[in-house]
């Protein structure tokens, strides 16, 4: 690696006036032509700052650390490593990645391993929103859970998650605001956070216009892959029409491709016969589906860049001055594309 002794030596000039170029110090104690030789001999020479040295003096590597928990290997959740990225570099921060690809007994030596690599912050990923125990750090350590809430007090740490109960209420209210009236919802037991929250946004947009929740209009998939949807989907759209809902809210985009393959197999058109709105907005499901998938954003890569800044703020404060943890619970914008129409014939 090329340094400023390299530099000095190069040019026949001295240390100490190539770090006062190099750091921009140089006007009035650097000669002009030389100060402009240093520059570019650096910039030939593709010279970087000794990193290292650097945090030796500042007591800071610009170094956050993330442990994910199959975030890095899943497409679907990767948008947070995106967006946590963007932030750490757009601030000269590197992101350190360590993936526990699902394995908890690797969780503690995960942090650890992060740890003695000097990092200024660590953000705990989850791929799925749901409860994390807060890892043993240093109290001089940031540490912000994203996509993962507390395991207990919420107030021991920051976190993010999705707004998942004002998302599932912005999609029902999307199809009552399109005429439906007989809604039905599949939900997922597999994720019991996110299906209280779901159900409970369901419940309020039904409460909201008026609509009584008529429990024979629910129906749950074990898990949230497309094949697990398929039975729940026949229960509703076998019915007669009568009893047969014109709508459905489905709690993944996965699940309502399988409402998509039953209604079609069930000679009923989307959006005419059945109107259809997903979560997620999984983009290799909801945009290849034909008509593309109405359905509800998880604003992944906004919730990574809010883990970072919020580690930043954490950072630029003394430890016995900073200030106290907060829970976000960011919004989940609706994506409109065609799987929604009004009913055929209105109740």
């Amino acid at each position: 690696m090329l340094t400023m002794k390299d530099i000095a030596a190069q040019l026949g000039v001295s240390v100490s006036s190539v770090s006062l170029v190099l750091n921009d110090r140089d006007a009035g104690r650097v000669n002009v032509d030389t100060a402009g030789r240093i520059r570019e001999l650096a910039r030939t020479f593709g010279y970087v700052p000794n990193q290292l040295a650097r945090s030796l003096k500042s007591k800071q590597t610009q170094t956050i650390g993330l442990v994910s928990d199959r975030v890095a290997t899943v497409p679907f959740s990767s948008a947070m490593l995106a967006g946590a990225q963007e932030a750490a570099w757009r601030h000269g921060y590197v992101l350190m990645l360590v993936d526990t690809g699902g394995n908890e007994d690797l969780q503690t030596p995960a942090v650890q391993s992060l740890l003695q690599r000097n990092v200024d912050g660590l953000i705990v990923a989850a791929t799925y929103h749901r409860t994390v125990e807060r890892p043993q750090v240093p109290m001089t350590t940031p540490v912000v859970l994203l996509d993962g809430r507390p395991d207990g007090d919420e107030r021991s740490a920051d976190f993010v998650v999705p707004d998942e109960e004002r998302g599932a209420f912005d999609a029902v209210t999307h199809l009552v605001e399109a005429g439906h009236r007989r809604i039905g919802f599949c939900t997922v037991s597999a994720y019991p956070i996110a299906d209280d929250l779901r159900t409970k946004g369901y419940r309020r947009a039904l409460a909201a216009a008026g609509i009584p929740f008529d429990p024979d209009l629910v129906v749950t998939a074990v898990d949230a892959a497309t094949a697990d949807g398929i039975t729940p989907a026949r229960a509703l759209l076998e019915r007669p029409v009568s009893a047969r809902p014109t709508a459905v809210f489905c709690f993944g985009d996965q699940i309502a491709m399988g409402f998509y393959q039953v209604a079609r197999s069930l000679d009923l058109a989307i959006p005419t016969d059945l109107s259809i709105v997903g979560f997620d907005n999984q983009e290799f499901v909801a945009e290849a589906l034909d008509p593309g998938l109405t359905t509800v954003q998880l604003p992944h890569r906004a919730m990574g860049d809010w883990a970072v800044e919020r580690i930043l703020a954490q950072i630029a404060q003394p430890t016995g001055s900073r200030p106290d943890p907060v829970g976000c619970r960011m919004h989940c914008p609706i994506v409109v594309r065609g799987s929604v129409a009004p009913p055929r014939d209105p109740p």
